[in-house]
């Protein structure tokens, strides 16, 4: 039988405009799915106008100036509708959705159909849970002590994946999804029993654990921050947002 790690899998990333979920933009998204590891991924890629302004800082780290989105970029309202319809599609499909970081990408596209298409991201799982495997928390749980840093960049040297382009939705999609499998064989013992449902709900409930020790970490060192236990979704966002 074919484990969940080896088996057909989707990816999903973005580039936005700053690092805000309730008051910042997509400006690009990607799709990558591969139906077993080493075949050729299929990626469906967006470039979008936000219709705000893209700070330089932000140009800085995707490329993606304001001029190139007014220019090239598409309306967010039918990209948001196109994203969604395809995560949906790829949960319909039996394909669990790998995300780094996941509360970020995820809540940013809800607050996005939110704006744009009155809408929110759980109407479109009603009938079809999303299944999601964030290789962000998977390596926090599965290797806890391992000291050092853990963005997309950092996992990719630690389990020998290539990232090419890094900071390009498509680019850090596959790179994850990439991870994601290297995971699965590294800790094979622990994971290859479980289905990809029984991990989402595991995964919520390990990343609530992580969030409360990083919290815990920031009171003790004075600092005011607060850290949402919640994954892979956060809370509807404030009215004023």
């Amino acid at each position: 039988m074919t484990t969940w790690y080896e088996g057909p899998l989707a990816a999903f990333d973005t580039e936005t405009t700053g690092v805000d979920v309730e008051t910042d933009r997509i400006v690009s998204a990607a799709v990558v799915v591969q139906d077993a590891p080493g075949t050729r991924p299929r990626v469906c890629r967006w470039l979008v106008n936000p219709g705000v302004s893209v700070p330089e800082a932000a140009t800085a780290v995707h490329g993606l100036t304001e001029e190139h989105l007014q220019h090239n970029g598409r309306w967010p309202a039918p990209v948001m509708y196109e994203i969604a319809e395809q995560l949906a599609e790829h949960a319909a499909m039996g394909r669990p959705l790998v995300v780094m970081n996941a509360p970020f990408d995820l809540t940013l596209l809800d607050r996005e159909l939110r704006r744009h298409r009155a809408s929110s991201l759980d109407r479109w799982f009603e009938s079809v849970p999303l299944r999601v495997l964030d290789p962000r928390v998977l390596d926090k749980h599965l290797d806890r002590y391992r000291k050092g840093r853990r963005t997309l960049t950092d996992l990719c040297a630690h389990y020998e994946v290539t990232l090419q382009g890094a900071h390009e939705a498509a680019a850090d999609a596959l790179a994850a999804l990439d991870v994601v499998r290297a995971l699965g064989r590294r800790f094979a013992s622990r994971l290859e029993r479980l289905t990809p449902g029984e991990l989402h709900t595991l995964q919520a409930n390990w990343h609530a654990a992580q969030a409360r020790g990083l919290q815990a970490w920031f009171a003790r060192s004075g600092s005011e921050e607060i850290v949402s236990t919640d994954w892979p979704l956060r809370p509807d966002m404030p009215a004023a947002a």
